[in-house]
């Protein structure tokens, strides 16, 4: 990536994170396939998420000229216009200690390409809204000097497999796979009432939303993106059915929405759930939403991984309590 000011106020040796002038990018053979959204957030990492998708709406970022959407794929010898921006960068030292080692505690699988981790409920994958750091912040500030990116997004309160490229090249691969349906992605959930039935497959496109308050939601939507979800049951109790999900796409809530959408919301959703349903759960000791990101499976770099997350011990409790009802 090259970098070029424009003004006498220019900064070249401070980044365009932290530019008081237009500035210009030239994106590189290495760099190119990757979603304009997704460079940019790599590469502005201390401008908020919604800031960078205003700038894309508003045409203050552009490409050899012309206005972009979020999902333009960014080519080799593209010129990108950046807007005067003025960011502190995050430090590391802002990170509590805590949180990295408890990271590196969760640690699956590591190689020269990529991270594995078993994400705790409860700690967002980056920072955000309100949020000052999250997985990624956390695992820099323990291993400064790294070129570490998500490779995906699980909800804060989503536990189990999350990946970490620590290359572009792997990256670029984890991206392709998942664009192409070639990562097998397998959660466990729990569901309120008893699933009637065997397998059941949802085609139901989602769209995002976002209510008076600020809060974002997801509802179902023929005008939306298209998703897909297959569920199948595992073991029925009174009330509640733990349930095998694969996803064929990765759409924002989309395992809470669908399973809301036939009638079986997850327990411990505070946003699609049912209260009553929560409540009783909670009784048993509860105290999150139970989804698990139990395996991963895909082929890097000549590679076959099988990825696979224990259930948390608070979920497993949970289930024995069920059981013993």
């Amino acid at each position: 990536m090259h970098v070029a000011g424009d003004g006498v106020n220019d900064q070249a040796n401070e980044g365009p994170q932290n530019s008081v002038a237009v500035r210009y990018v030239e994106i590189s053979a290495a760099e190119a396939g990757q979603r304009i959204d997704n460079f940019l957030i790599g590469t502005l990492k201390g401008v908020p998420r919604t800031h960078l998708y205003r700038l894309l709406r508003k045409g203050q970022v552009r490409v050899n000229g012309g206005r972009i959407k979020a999902a333009y794929r960014l080519a080799a010898g593209d010129r990108l216009r950046l807007p005067p921006l003025r960011v502190a960068e995050r430090d590391p030292a802002s990170v509590p200690r805590a949180a990295a080692q408890l990271l590196a505690g969760r640690l699956l699988h590591e190689d020269d390409d990529l991270l594995v981790l078993d994400k705790p409920s409860g700690m967002p994958v980056h920072a955000g809204s309100g949020v000052d750091f999250g997985v990624i912040e956390a695992l820099r500030a323990a291993r400064p000097g790294e070129k570490l990116e998500l490779a995906h997004r699980l909800d804060r309160d989503t536990s189990g497999c999350l990946l970490v490229a620590r290359n572009r090249a792997s990256l670029q691969c984890l991206h392709a796979a998942l664009r192409e349906g070639a990562m097998q992605k397998t959660y466990l959930a729990l569901a309120s009432g008893r699933w009637r039935g065997g397998e059941r497959r949802v085609d139901a496109a989602l769209r995002k939303g976002t209510l008076s308050g600020g809060e974002r939601m997801v509802r179902v939507d023929a005008d939306g993106r298209a998703a897909s979800s297959r569920f199948r049951p595992l073991e029925r109790f009174a009330d509640a059915t733990l349930l095998r999900v694969a996803i064929d796409t990765g759409r924002t809530h989309q395992i809470r929405v669908h399973a809301a959408h036939l009638g079986h919301p997850l327990v411990g959703d505070d946003k699609y759930g049912e209260r009553e349903a929560n409540r009783r759960l909670r009784r048993l000791g509860l105290k999150r939403m139970f989804l698990h990101a139990w395996r991963l499976n895909f082929a890097l770099g000549g590679r076959d991984y099988r990825l696979q997350a224990p259930l948390p011990v608070e979920l497993e409790t949970v289930l024995e309590r069920l059981r013993n009802a």
